[in-house]
């Protein structure tokens, strides 16, 4: 045990010391802080600069009369296409809408010049800005009521609380819970790959370097796999514990300077929405309140991130990342101690592969429903179940489940640990030829 003791420091002090080891230490939280901090900023932000955009229309049935925003400022012209072409840089007009004579039995398509590429939003908003009006057009063309038409459209704002046991209400988003899901499913995908492809590397270069002839006449095979392969783990670990830290600690200082007169207006906005409701009255007062609309929405999405229960899901995720590191690290070190190079690894690493590939693929379905009978068997067979599983957990999932996954995932790490360790100790020592399935298969059930 003493011996697996100084191979794993000597695998844990020989990786923390790398440069690259401190820059991606460093770089994953500010990445991680910045995909949850952004859009909560841009939420908040007033857009300053407005689009102005001149409006040469030939049908004459937009004239002042396309709806603005707070991006776009319409100006319109009574000159043609060609003349507001011809003048366009000389005016501080930003892109040209040219709306045709035939509008409205051409097909409906208008042009839209510009100087500098409008953004998606800017297109967006003038294209449905353009249909609503030619709906309404169309309907006062076949005399229907339009006031009718528009007091039957009602907004539909669903909130979605989860109810405890003990009568307690608590706010949830699918939206949150399925990006949460995701997060920590991918970071599990790629530190078994990170990771796991470390120990593979490790284990090729002390083979071809034939440093191993040396170490094996001290260590056992099986203490030098077990030791590089928890020497790795603790690096990961490490880095990742670095990562939560790190990453904690800037999205709070982003709550303290940058979001901190979000909750004041909005939450007051919040607590009289939850009154009109339980009274079953009008909202039409709260839709005309616009200058809280961002800073509601951004307090939204501040309750339902702070909503989900992040200390059961990090220690789920550390669970998961060890546990699935460890079953998928013996095998990478198996592939490492077959081969002689890392040019012949892919003959072996296609079917390592394809469960963690396919995990990937299949959280995609998961989080469309994540109590589905698909969703159960693959959260808790071994080989899918660190990803699949992290990605069910902020939804809710029964602790008799998330206990059975776990056990068998145990399970499924002692028996690849098994299986690898009788390839590692044949395999380590062999040089000069190719190993096939059927020499790896002879080699585990070979007995001396």
């Amino acid at each position: 045990m003493n011996k697996i003791g100084l191979i794993l420091q000597r695998e844990y002090l020989t990786r923390v010391r790398k440069k690259s080891f401190l820059i991606m230490t460093f770089l994953g939280p500010l990445l991680i802080s910045s995909v949850m901090i952004i859009p909560i900023w841009l939420a908040t932000r007033e857009h300053e600069e407005k689009q102005k955009i001149e409006v040469v229309d030939d049908s004459y049935l937009f004239r002042d009369s396309i709806p603005p925003n707070k991006q776009l400022n319409f100006v319109y012209g009574s000159f043609s296409l060609d003349k507001a072409q011809d003048d366009f840089y000389k005016t501080d007009f930003t892109a040209i809408l040219y709306i045709p004579s035939n509008i409205l039995t051409g097909g409906g398509t208008v042009k839209l010049f510009y100087k500098t590429l409008p953004g998606l939003a800017v297109e967006e908003s003038i294209k449905s800005g353009i249909e609503d009006m030619i709906y309404n057009f169309k309907l006062q063309k076949n005399n229907v009521d339009l006031k009718t038409i528009q007091n039957a459209k009602t907004s539909v704002n669903l909130v979605t609380e989860k109810i405890e046991k003990n009568g307690s209400t608590a706010r949830t988003s699918t939206t949150t819970q399925t990006a949460v899901g995701f997060v920590f499913g991918i970071l599990i995908y790629m530190f078994i790959f990170l990771y796991g492809a470390q120990v593979m590397r490790g284990v090729i270069e002390e083979k071809t370097s034939r440093i191993v002839e040396v170490i094996i006449s001290s260590v056992k095979p099986f203490q030098l796999m077990m030791g590089k392969i928890l020497g790795v783990a603790l690096v990961g670990l490490t880095q990742f514990l670095l990562w939560l830290i790190l990453t904690f600690s800037i999205y709070t200082a982003a709550q303290t300077f940058l979001f901190r007169d979000i909750k004041t207006e909005a939450l007051q906005k919040e607590l009289v929405k939850e009154e009109v409701f339980k009274k079953g009255a009008n909202l039409e007062a709260l839709k005309k309140d616009k200058p809280g609309k961002h800073s509601l929405k951004s307090y939204e999405a501040l309750s339902t991130f702070e909503s989900i229960d992040f200390v059961s899901i990090v220690s789920c995720f550390l669970f998961y990342f060890l546990a699935g590191y460890l079953l998928y690290g013996a095998l990478f070190a198996a592939v490492g101690a077959a081969v002689d190079s890392e040019t012949d690894v892919q003959q072996f690493m296609l079917p390592i592969t394809i469960p963690l590939v396919l995990s990937f693929v299949l959280a995609q379905t998961v989080v469309q429903d994540p109590n589905s009978s698909e969703a159960f068997w693959f959260s808790i067979f071994p080989l899918t179940s660190p990803v699949i599983m992290m990605v069910r957990l902020p939804f809710g999932v029964p602790w008799q489940q998330v206990a059975l996954s776990m056990a068998l995932l145990v399970l499924g790490f002692l028996f690849t640990t098994w299986m690898a360790s009788r390839i590692y100790r044949t395999g380590i020592l062999m040089y000069g030829k190719k190993a096939s399935y059927r020499e790896l298969w002879k080699w585990i059930f070979y007995k001396g």
